[in-house]
């Protein structure tokens, strides 16, 4: 048995942050139905052709799930949906707060509703546009990226990740205390305030200092040598954080005491000396060598590389195939073990069209009449 085995959750969304959100749950039991536009379906199926076809984004957030593709704003479109929305605990949605308004939908007490929007429904911001990117770049992240005087936006959709997390846990907490109380919950999320809460660290750090931290690439602003020490063949990266991590790196590649690398603070003030001789140290070694020497040493230290080796790497042994529409794609169990998990089919637009509206009480002359009149 899995732990959400029984809970229904329909989601009414798109892109990446809410299918996430019911991608998690789905992992864990839950029958999430995800309603899509009739024709195009959710506009994050079509982003690449990476995964058969339909995007790796899409591919990665909805798999396990059923889709059923649905006019909402025709009155019979309409009908179905508030059967679905009787029938379920959980209740998600992204599409916009003006949409989410014209719905106007009864929700029952007992419901848990999720609504995540840009940057919230007041404020200055509420009717701008919202994508991962520009969360990054107005929640600073994108300042505190990159190198020098070059900003980067972060190599994933952070934004996004972290609303979907923080709205996967929100339910969870909704569920147990709907057992507890009876009660439903209306839970209200931005992508802005998911990636704000991410980023208390740097904010504190230069409330503290009364400046922000320096943009460093792959290095760390206030610790070194924390970062990547190039080979005669690749990277290491390191990340010595203590005294006595530093000390047996010193031993390690031959470096007598120095007043100017005492400190933490000092080896940062002269990061590009120390690097130059750490990558002199490690010229002659592969990447390889000079991880296996770091190992030996009780040095922390990791290969840089490229994402193409991921599904190779000698830690994970976890692959599974996925089906998805056209195909099937190599992907990881959920990362917390201890739950039962069997890997399920990415849906095609609109697939469990008939499942669903059987299950709602539609009998086959119903669907056929909603399938004349375009409803699904």
């Amino acid at each position: 048995m899995r732990p959400l085995d029984g809970v229904v959750v329909v989601s009414l969304e798109q892109a990446v942050a809410v299918p996430y959100a019911t991608r998690l749950l789905a992992d864990l039991g839950a029958r999430v139905i995800k309603v899509e536009r009739p024709g195009t379906g959710d506009f994050a199926r079509h982003y690449d052709s990476a995964c058969g076809e339909v995007s790796s984004y899409f591919a990665w957030t909805n798999a396990g799930k059923e889709s059923v593709s649905l006019d909402l704003f025709h009155p019979d479109g309409r009908e179905v949906l508030d059967r679905l929305v009787a029938r379920a605990d959980v209740l998600l949605c992204n599409l916009s707060p003006r949409v989410w308004d014209r719905l106007a939908l009864e929700l029952p007490p007992s419901l848990i509703v999720g609504e995540m929007s840009g940057y919230g429904w007041d404020g200055p911001y509420a009717d701008r546009k919202a994508f991962d990117a520009l969360v990054q770049s107005e929640a600073g992240l994108v300042s505190l990226t990159g190198e020098g005087d070059v900003v980067a936006r972060a190599g994933i959709s952070v934004a996004d990740i972290a609303a979907g997390v923080q709205l996967h846990a929100a339910v969870l907490a909704a569920l147990l205390q709907r057992s507890r109380t009876g009660s439903g919950v209306r839970l209200r999320l931005s992508l802005f305030e998911a990636l704000a809460e991410w980023m208390h660290q740097p904010v504190l750090y230069a409330a503290g200092t009364g400046a922000a931290a320096p943009r460093s690439g792959a290095h760390h602003p206030s610790i070194a040598p924390y970062g990547p020490v190039a080979c005669a063949d690749g990277t290491v990266h390191l990340a010595v954080q203590n005294d006595g991590q530093w000390q047996r790196l010193c031993e390690l590649v031959g470096l007598a005491p120095q007043e100017r690398f005492a400190t933490v603070a000092s080896r940062v003030e002269h990061r590009e000396e120390l690097q130059e001789l750490l990558e002199h140290a490690f010229s002659g070694l592969t990447a390889t060598e000079s991880l296996a020497a770091l190992d030996r040493a009780d040095v922390p230290a990791a290969l840089t590389r490229p994402i193409t080796d991921l599904p190779s790497h000698p830690q994970l042994d976890t692959w599974v195939d996925v089906r998805v529409p056209g195909g099937t794609a190599r992907m990881l169990p959920p990362p917390v073990a201890g739950f039962e998990w069997s890997p399920s089919a990415v849906p095609a637009l609109g697939a469990h069209n008939d499942a669903v509206l059987r299950w709602l009480g539609f009998s086959d002359e119903e669907l056929s009449w909603l399938r004349a009149r375009s409803v699904l």
